[in-house]
């Protein structure tokens, strides 16, 4: 009757969310390009994508037999191919504001862009690969559809976005059309805000690691795990009956613990299972048509899923599987919940360093250096717990629920980690470019300059289309959405605009070590021109 309430429930969701998502997309885009034109054409290539990628996981999906939310997959699709598109469209604007052929702004973008580009790309599609790693189906059935889709946004924006700017060249900005010159108004406000944490680096640094801290706290008292009447946002039937037969008979009887257990056994399995707390009562209830192999239904007084229930299942395998000869074992829908309970930790402990080390490989080889990555990942792993931490809290002031769902952390922090990299590299990827010619703490501040305003708009741009899975009727989908909105939101707007100009400004040349600024001789060197440029 669940099963039944949740497909009834879904009946037209996935229309819903693309229909919120594209109107969530639509709003930002047109308040961030202020242009009436311009909005469509990356919503035009991003919906095509997702379009495509839609048939070709689903595809996926029947031939490896996958078990996988499409809804998550749209949205990553919409979030992921918005944020390249951002990126690629400011630098082209940027570039317009240099030359006067727009065709050669547009390629000039394009080519500085892409690194980035295919770097976040990468590192979200080889993390969603770890989830093949995992125990529980529907974790394990993300990955691959997930991928796919990613990497045909990533095509979308690389080779079929650019074309149509070309078509339409510079007039596609209008009214507000760049021009050469206009390039010394770029960022004004970032600048400032990047120069003022530049030159209190300490005290930013704090600042910032402190309302990580205190977000982070929301994870005390916080727990996994919701019963069967929790897991539905709505009100259903299914849920209804269970709390009715809970009020007038066992509240187990609705679940059935089942053992199964060799035939001769039988009897003592269920004596020794009739001797457990809690449990009603415990009788054969059938057995296969050789003979050899017995069911005995076991009733409980606890209601399913609760923690009782679960800690009652852990005492019944210590009751019967030393019945000589039984060969017993445990199961129903109550014991698959617990075995799904140490399957997601099991997949959170594995997945999580993966996930880390696939991020630390991408920002080693693409920054050619050992301590940027180290730092830059110590602080995306902070954030990503201060935002489950968030989570985690509101869902208990706001929404009453008192648990995370089983899946929740896990995808939680995957998108956390990944999505966090991406921004991570959006700034770094660009800060290091401009070190070359200014130096670490001064490229620092160009870099937040240039990309501070393309990268808070793809980063509300991404928390507003998580925050779409809200409509679905699936708590676990609604905490993902929380939960991942926060912490992009967080990332946009503290890590990249605070606690990494902040860890630069205090480490300086040497975050690229091993590597070397080939281009630029120093910060004490750029210092001494600085200030003989000042004086003079």
């Amino acid at each position: 009757a669940f099963g039944a309430d949740v497909a009834a429930a879904f009946e037209g969701a996935d229309f819903t969310l693309l229909l919120v998502t594209i109107l969530i997309v639509a709003i930002l885009l047109i308040v961030t390009y202020r242009s009436p034109v311009l909005w469509l054409i990356p919503l035009i290539v991003v919906a095509l994508a997702d379009g495509l990628a839609g048939r070709v996981t689903a595809a996926a999906g029947s031939f490896w037999n996958l078990e996988f939310d499409a809804g998550i997959v749209s949205v990553l699709v919409f979030g992921a191919g918005t944020n390249y598109a951002l990126l690629l469209i400011s630098r082209y604007r940027e570039e317009l504001q240099r030359t006067e052929d727009d065709r050669v702004a547009l390629s000039m973008a394009w080519r500085k862009t892409v690194p980035a580009i295919l770097a976040s790309n990468v590192t979200v599609v080889l993390a969603l690969l770890t989830l093949l790693f995992a125990t529980i189906p529907m974790t394990r059935g993300l990955g691959v559809p997930a991928a796919l889709g990613l990497l045909i946004a990533l095509a979308a924006v690389l080779f079929v976005l650019p074309p149509f700017l070309a078509v339409c060249g510079r007039r596609v900005f209008w009214p507000f059309i760049p021009r050469p010159g206009q390039e010394a108004n770029q960022g004004r406000t970032w600048r400032t805000v990047a120069s003022q944490v530049s030159e209190r680096p300490v005290a930013s640094l704090l600042a910032g690691l402190a309302l990580l801290a205190v977000m982070a706290t929301g994870l005390f008292g916080t727990s996994v795990g919701l019963d069967q009447l929790e897991k539905f946002r709505v009100q259903s039937e299914s849920a209804t009956g269970l709390e009715t037969l809970s009020a007038h008979f066992p509240p187990g009887e609705a679940q059935p613990i089942w053992i199964i257990t060799d035939s001769e056994a039988a009897g003592e399995v269920a004596a020794a299972a009739s001797e457990v707390e809690g449990v009603v009562r415990a009788h054969p209830a059938g057995t296969t048509d050789d003979g050899s192999l017995t069911k005995v239904m076991v009733t409980s007084e606890y209601s399913p899923g609760t923690e009782q229930s679960l800690a009652q299942i852990t005492t019944l395998r210590e009751a019967v599987h030393p019945v000589e000869g039984a060969d017993a074992l445990v199961g129903g829908a109550v014991a698959t919940e617990l075995d799904a309970r140490a399957g997601n930790e099991h997949d959170l402990l594995l997945i999580a360093p993966l996930v880390l080390a696939v991020s630390f490989l991408v920002l080693l080889f693409l920054l050619r250096s050992l301590v940027a990555p180290v730092l830059l990942l110590l602080v995306n792993l902070a954030s990503a717990v201060a935002a489950i931490g968030a989570g985690a809290w509101l869902s208990r002031v706001l929404f009453g629920q008192q648990a995370l769902d089983l899946q929740v952390p896990i995808l939680a922090f995957l998108f956390l980690v990944a999505l966090g990299i991406d921004y991570t590299i959006f700034l770094v990827h660009r800060a290091r470019t401009e070190a070359t010619r200014l130096g670490t703490r001064a490229g620092m501040v160009e870099a937040v300059a240039h990309t501070g305003s393309v990268i808070t708009s793809a980063g509300i741009v991404l928390a507003a289309v998580f925050a779409a899975l809200g409509v679905l009727p699936l708590v676990t989908l609604g905490q993902l959405g929380l939960i991942v909105g926060i912490g992009v939101l967080v990332d946009t707007l503290v890590v990249r605009t605070v606690i990494v100009p902040a860890i630069f400004s205090l480490v300086g040349d040497r975050i690229w070590w091993p590597g070397k600024l080939h281009a630029y001789q120093g910060e004490s060197t750029h210092e001494s021109r600085a200030s003989s440029i000042d004086v003079h």
